[in-house]
């Protein structure tokens, strides 16, 4: 439970619409109060959200450099091109290679597939990396996807050596110029999807070419986990087109039909129904782990495989690595805390930035994110190897944009580019003091005086009483949560307990609490070293299905705890 939070209660919506579209839906009000809270104010609006469908997906052809890419890849299949696919090594980039390279082959094209080094070639497009990827073998078309939209350089050698590029991106477009290519399609460069991923663009692309082309064998609808994986893990905003793939992708994962795709389920412990959370904290860290470690081959050859013992060993080698992967984070997050404390206070006072030798750059990434929430604070997590050179990852909170911060740091780093929330930077060990002065001046220029306050927004208040199964059965028409659409959050007030709370596995806490007649159990994770205030409480929480040996219930999954008002 975060610490000195401000509790934010959301205003009602209006309760005579609120009951009008509850009739209408013959949904729980509650339920449909969150969704108008969420914007969702018109009858059309509201059912695209409840019950988002594939036939509302857009023409894909209004995707910029769209006509030009399907134009160019249908040459590549007349023609029998030898096409090179050149992916990133994230859930996003891993996925997006997986669904190309089952597209292209259903139109009878042996695509080849390479995934940068982490450690070799960095992240996207490179000199090194486009000749290794060759391999001895030069290709007629190169595709690639998750990087390559400021690639000026990397895209003028390609011209030089008569290969033509097409770049499936949506990382923002430099300001000094985007990569000269066949075909850029990078939903930044038009007026609508900016929300997309790649896995979403390359979706949109199969589409495009079914239309213009279709194949009689192949049903992209059974691609949409992989979608679903790009997107949830990928943290983009769970809007407009992305829910729909994120709903219908993770119903698709329920029943994938890709051998590595159940391997992965099972060795992650991912039951039925999926939910955005089994992405974000069990597939997407596995399939992240051998990209951040090393190479993401195993992860994508898990994601092609078509045998299923194969597809099991693979699993189980990203499991493992994933362990791998948890202890390095362990450990460079034990040592950036100890360098934050030792900051002086104008340093961490508004954003922080830490690095250091010996740390691997594969998980810079995750600790920066841990760090960010812990605090509430811009942050900045550098790996430098033996040459001085640091590659780093930055984590942001609402209000205070990276992309700002790196622009204000310009002179001082070698490379940095990303999204507001998350960017990455390259930057040598003798300029970091320098480094993190910029940052910290940034970032006081960017915020007001309630930016790094944590904030706790309370959706709605509810007693315990109310927490009933037909509530969660309207309830679930809200999912998937994720970016943009955040799982709600309830509040109870002055909610007893019966029993003093529990430690579990010595990390979480077991409670009974009481309100009025009614008797509930809850639980919070990682709770066990809060300090809690003397009873009667204010109770934060959010709700979930629990079901056991059978039966269904309503869990309470508890989020913060105050003395009650």
């Amino acid at each position: 439970m975060p610490a000195k939070q401000r509790w934010i209660l959301s205003d009602p919506p209006d309760p005579g619409l609120v009951r009008a579209f509850s009739e209408r839906f013959g949904l729980a009000e509650m339920v449909v109060a969150l969704a108008v809270q969420r914007g969702f104010t018109d009858e059309e609006e509201l059912e695209r959200f409840f019950y988002p469908r594939l036939k509302d997906l857009g023409d894909p052809m209004g995707l910029p450099g769209m006509p030009a890419a399907v134009e160019r890849i249908l040459i590549a299949v007349d023609e029998g091109e030898s096409v090179l696919l050149y992916g990133d090594y994230d859930v996003d980039g891993v996925s997006s290679i997986a669904l190309l390279h089952r597209v292209l082959s259903a139109y009878g094209l042996e695509p080849r597939c390479f995934l940068p080094a982490r450690l070799e070639e960095g992240y996207g497009l490179s000199v090194q990396g486009i000749e290794r990827s060759f391999a001895g073998r030069q290709p007629d078309l190169l595709i690639a996807a998750d990087c390559g939209t400021n690639s000026r350089a990397e895209a003028d050698l390609l011209k030089k050596m008569e290969i033509d590029l097409i770049i499936l991106d949506h990382h923002e477009p430099s300001s000094e110029g985007t990569a000269a290519c066949v075909s850029l399609v990078n939903p930044k460069l038009g007026p609508d999807y900016h929300y997309l991923c790649t896995g979403g663009v390359v979706f949109k692309l199969a589409h495009a070419l079914m239309k213009v082309r279709p194949l009689r064998d192949f049903d992209l609808k059974d691609s949409l986990d992989l979608v679903a994986l790009a997107t949830i893990a990928d943290i983009v905003p769970l809007e407009e087109e992305n829910r729909i793939f994120a709903r219908r992708g993770l119903m698709q994962l329920d029943r994938t039909i890709h051998p590595g795709i159940e391997a992965l389920k099972q060795v992650a412990g991912v039951r039925v129904p999926a939910q955005s959370n089994d992405v974000g904290f069990k597939l997407g860290p596995r399939l992240n782990a051998a990209g951040r470690l090393d190479t993401a081959s195993t992860s994508l050859n898990l994601l092609l495989s078509e045998d299923r013992g194969e597809a099991e060993k693979l699993a189980r080698e990203l499991d493992l690595r994933n362990r791998e992967r948890q202890e390095l984070e362990l450990e460079t997050r034990e040592e950036a805390e100890k360098m934050i404390q030792s900051l002086p206070p104008q340093e961490r006072s508004h954003a922080i930035v830490v690095g250091a030798r010996g740390w691997h750059p594969g998980v810079v990434g995750i600790v920066a994110s841990r760090i960010a929430r812990q605090y509430h604070r811009p942050t900045f997590v550098v790996a430098f190897d033996e040459t001085g050179r640091g590659k780093g990852s930055g984590r942001s909170v609402d209000g205070i944009s990276l992309v700002e911060a790196l622009e204000a740091a310009g002179d001082v780093i070698e490379a940095g580019g990303g999204h507001e929330m998350a960017a990455g930077v390259t930057v040598r060990e003798d300029r970091f003091e320098e480094f993190r002065r910029r940052v910290v001046e940034d970032t006081v220029r960017q915020a007001d005086s309630q930016t790094l306050v944590p904030k706790l927004i309370i959706d709605a208040e509810l007693k315990l009483s109310e927490l009933t199964l037909e509530l969660l059965d309207s309830y679930e028409l809200l999912r998937p949560f994720g970016q943009a659409n955040r799982q709600p959050v309830f509040m109870s007030r002055s909610v007893d307990v019966e029993t003093p709370p529990r430690v579990i596995k010595d990390r979480h806490l077991k409670f009974r609490f009481r309100q009025e007649d009614e008797r509930r159990d809850a639980i919070c994770f990682n709770g066990a070293d809060q300090e809690l205030p003397r009873p009667p409480w204010d109770v934060a929480f959010t709700i979930d299905r629990n079901e056991y040996r059978g039966r269904s219930s309503v869990s309470i999954v508890v989020q913060a705890i105050r003395k009650a008002t």
